[in-house]
């Protein structure tokens, strides 16, 4: 989602491998040095996620944008962003056109119309904004199983 440094992805190939997962493309992954990360990982990171059996979406597609959102919603819930720096990077990647975010867009465009003084209004917008991210956290995407019997 192009929210963290490649290096960071390195970094968490080897914290999944010290947790006890371990394929051959996260070993490899994991093995990548800092000036090797910026032009293998996005090579190497889609074989690691099949091997270990996660998702990997294909980019610029609905699925990643609502993938990305949800990421970047747990991550304000995480305290690693500010509710209005939430709605903000919504509102600059998507704008109005995805939909799981509109609620989102709308909030970013109310912190746009306050006065800065006025605190009350914008802890009810920060307040919005906590729900709002706790409803995207909580959206998991729905990957259609695939049958396991054939018809005879």
């Amino acid at each position: 989602m192009g929210e963290i440094p490649a290096s960071d992805v390195v970094s968490a190939a080897c914290d999944a491998l010290v947790a006890g997962l371990d394929s051959p493309g996260l070993r490899v992954l994991a093995a990548c040095t800092r000036a090797e990360a910026d032009y293998d990982v996005h090579d190497l990171l889609p074989g690691a996620l099949d091997e270990l059996g996660l998702i990997l979406y294909p980019a610029a597609s609905e699925a990643s944008e609502q993938a990305a959102a949800r990421a970047l919603a747990r991550r304000m819930l995480a305290g690693e962003l500010k509710p209005w720096e939430l709605t903000f990077r919504i509102n600059q990647r998507y704008g109005h056109e995805l939909p799981l975010t509109a609620r989102l867009v709308e909030l970013d465009d109310e912190y746009a119309f306050l006065e800065y003084s006025d605190d009350k209004a914008i802890a009810q917008i920060e307040a919005e904004v906590t729900a709002e991210a706790r409803r995207l956290a909580a959206v998991h995407p729905r990957v259609p199983a695939e049958p396991t019997d054939f018809p005879t």
